[in-house]
């Protein structure tokens, strides 16, 4: 049988089996009980002849079904999105779904058209890794019906699931860490709060572990990201002050941990000798910066996992309240924060 270049059809496989349109459709759709054994015989051989390959996309949205997912990621810089990415794609593949990933950039316009383009596509569900995004791309996705998961950060008045680390258990168990290790002038730098509650919890709990210790100076202070000469400014504020305590820093995220490494750097101070330093998120680097970094690690991979089977359940038809999981983080200690840093604390 002479082979088009043009891509075969559903039309061609029924003309090479002799047989109609109807028939080949069944045999696609697996209804093998209706076609007898020559039929079939015949509707395989044409298939494999011609190298048929029919529309996945075109045969789900015949019977209602897709199989895609979206997922929005508002900066896929940021290695925590990119963990959490993997752990999505891993259970899509399990699952059988495929992914359509979408990096808004933290640009308005770019969030705008991917809320778009996934509606065009018809994906079943959303995925939402909120960190970094804007209120405004927010309160678009809380105008969706589609089913949707949120990663690490809720929406203010959107009743949503969300998947994400337990903040309260981990801010804790970093700052416990912290006056376990002897220190007693410890530094929360954030970014600015606004309602950002992985943000707010972090902080929160922070201020709850330092309470009911006698003579710790537990501050908090925020620095937008970027500002280099205002991180500056705060660290050197803060070593002044507690000159002669033994200091520390906790750093909300990764992204900031790499900014305060570098301003520390930069004023000649080394974590581990002059002063703590523990950051949230484990990151590669973290265990090459001089003495190491100590961090909190989150179960990122899982988080991305658990948010994919979370907005399947509801494809599926599961209508129960929502849902909120929170995962437990992993404290990774390194000479960053180990015991026999310097005495002399003038620096």
């Amino acid at each position: 049988m002479n082979r088009s270049s043009a891509k075969p059809t559903i039309s061609d496989v029924a003309r090479a089996a002799n047989t109609g349109k109807t028939s080949v459709s069944r045999y696609l759709n697996g209804e093998f009980n209706v076609l007898s054994p020559a039929l079939r015989a015949r509707i395989e051989q044409a298939i494999a002849e011609l190298d048929y390959r029919p529309s996945q996309m075109a045969r789900g949205l015949k019977r209602g079904r897709t199989r895609l997912i979206g997922l929005i990621i508002a900066d896929i810089t940021n290695p925590y999105s990119v963990e959490i990415l993997c752990g999505i794609e891993a259970a899509c593949r399990t699952l059988g779904f495929t992914l359509l990933v979408c990096n808004t950039n933290n640009e308005v316009d770019q969030e705008r058209h991917y809320l778009s383009l996934l509606s065009s596509y018809q994906v079943e569900g959303i995925v939402v890794n909120a960190v970094g995004m804007r209120e405004e791309a927010l309160q678009r996705l809380q105008q969706s019906l589609l089913p949707m998961v949120l990663i690490d950060r809720k929406i203010p008045d959107f009743a949503c699931d969300m998947v994400g680390l337990d903040n309260q258990q981990a801010a804790s168990l970093a700052t416990r860490h912290l006056i376990d290790q002897g220190y007693d002038a410890l530094l929360f730098v954030s970014e600015p709060l606004g309602l950002v509650n992985t943000r707010l919890e972090r902080v929160e709990a922070f201020h709850a572990a330092a309470a009911p210790v006698s003579g710790l100076h537990a501050e908090h202070c925020e620095v937008p990201h970027g500002h280099s000469a205002a991180l500056d400014e705060a660290l050197m504020t803060f070593c002044q002050r507690h000159a002669h305590r033994r200091r520390a820093v906790l750093v909300v995220n990764g992204a900031m941990t790499l900014q305060v490494a570098r301003a520390l750097r930069r004023q000649g101070l080394d974590w581990g000798r002059d002063l703590g330093l523990l950051g949230f998120d484990e990151l590669d680097w973290a265990e090459l910066a001089g003495v190491g970094i100590t961090t909190l690690k989150q179960p990122t991979r899982q988080i991305g996992y658990a948010a994919l089977e979370q907005v399947i359940r509801r494809i599926n038809g599961d209508h129960g309240p929502v849902r909120e999981q929170a995962f437990a983080g992993e404290l990774i200690v390194r000479g960053s924060t180990r015991p026999g840093f310097s005495d002399n604390l003038d620096g």
